[in-house]
């Protein structure tokens, strides 16, 4: 959900005047009652007109550009819809005429951490995917010394040390799990550390590596050429072949997926290893991952799930809620929109005003003719 009761009412007492949807946070735990008691209406969206300002999670559905009485669109947009990887989203609010704002290319700044929804989402993706494989492999996590001998941990491997990594990595060693971690990123490497993992440090220099340009100004890893990805592939292998459990997370903004595990690699797994690959919606890390499909692969159970987020629902639309509330306070600090376009946070995040698709990567996104469209992408 985004906005919970007490989103909404920091808004309404800022000026907002806030309406929901009949039912919107049910599976959340959230009833209509609580909404009112925080001075929102509810009301079907057929009941009120366009909205100044509509917020959602997700982006609007195709054919819905305001989903009020009239049919028009909002005046402005909130959600996360993935522009740099979807660029056609942008252009459809473009062409509705909608200042259209996207959460996920909030600016990764100190003054902009408030309102960084996809940390706080990737906190909870990093959290659910260890119980999902806790509940999948066929033996418990820690060290155990029973009556019945001794039962070693299992060897959980987690690939990409961004938030979701590093919760993943957190997540295994408090179920008792011996833990490695590993990113191409030099900086993540005491980042692992810090979660109580084995930090794994491959030499990628003979392939051409160019360590110090592995991560971008917003912290996220770079796209790396054919060779060092080979060679990756290559040293990584035996870590693969040992793990138990192998949860992948590596992702670049706008681009696919880098690929972390061949199907070599999980062939080599022991039958009742469990993957889980985190990043299948451009496309996964893992060459044999489908999207919310189970797939057994020599005894290896390979898992893509794009729901983790929502399977911890209440949690998820409290901090999506509070990301949420900080926009707005910003983008409209007396409760009016101020679209200050010199602003560096409110700029990275517009998309479209004025018909046209504004920002910049965005409408190269557009021009460029490898970028998927929605019929044929994963995810």
């Amino acid at each position: 959900m985004a906005l919970v009761p007490a989103g909404v009412e920091t808004l309404v007492q800022h000026g907002f005047d806030v309406v929901v949807e009949p039912g919107a946070g049910l599976d959340a735990g959230i009833v209509d009652g609580s909404y009112r008691e925080a001075g929102a209406s509810v009301a079907q969206s057929s009941e009120v007109g366009a909205a100044d300002l509509l917020v959602s999670v997700r982006d609007l559905p195709e054919g819905e550009p305001g989903r009020g009485q009239s049919g028009s669109a909002p005046a402005a947009f909130i959600g996360v819809f993935d522009p740099l990887w979807m660029p056609q989203r942008a252009q459809r609010h473009a062409d509705s005429g909608t200042t259209a704002f996207s959460l996920d290319l909030v600016p990764r700044i100190t003054r902009a951490q408030s309102m960084d929804v996809l940390s706080s989402m990737g906190t909870i993706a990093g959290y659910e995917s260890v119980l999902v494989a806790a509940s999948r492999l066929p033996q418990m996590f820690p060290l155990m010394m029973t009556a019945a001998g001794t039962l070693a941990p299992a060897r959980v491997l987690v690939l990409g040390a961004g938030v979701a990594g590093l919760q993943a990595i957190a997540t295994a060693r408090r179920l008792g799990a011996v833990v490695e971690g590993y990113d191409v990123r030099p900086a993540a490497v005491e980042q692992i550390r810090s979660m109580g993992a084995r930090a794994v440090e491959l030499d990628l220099s003979a392939a051409g590596a160019d360590m110090a340009s592995a991560e971008d100004a917003g912290g996220y890893a770079r796209a790396q050429s054919d060779n060092v990805a080979d060679r990756q592939q290559e040293l990584l292998a035996p870590y693969v072949a040992a793990s138990d459990v192998v949860i992948t997370t590596a992702a670049i903004p706008g681009r696919a997926s880098p690929l972390l595990l061949t199907a070599a690699m999980v062939d080599a797994m022991a039958p009742g290893s469990v993957v889980i690959d985190l990043a299948s919606e451009r496309g996964g890390n893992c060459a044999v991952s489908q999207s919310d499909v189970e797939v057994d692969r020599s005894g290896v159970t390979v898992l893509a799930p794009t729901d983790l987020v929502s399977r911890c629902a209440r949690h998820a639309s409290q901090m999506f809620s509070r990301n949420l509330v900080a926009v707005l306070r910003h983008l409209a600090p007396d409760g009016e929109m101020d679209l200050r376009t010199d602003d560096e946070i409110l700029a990275a995040m517009l998309v479209s005003l004025d018909g046209e698709v504004v920002n910049p990567e965005v409408a190269a996104a557009l021009g460029g003719s490898a970028t998927p469209d929605e019929a044929g992408a994963e995810g």
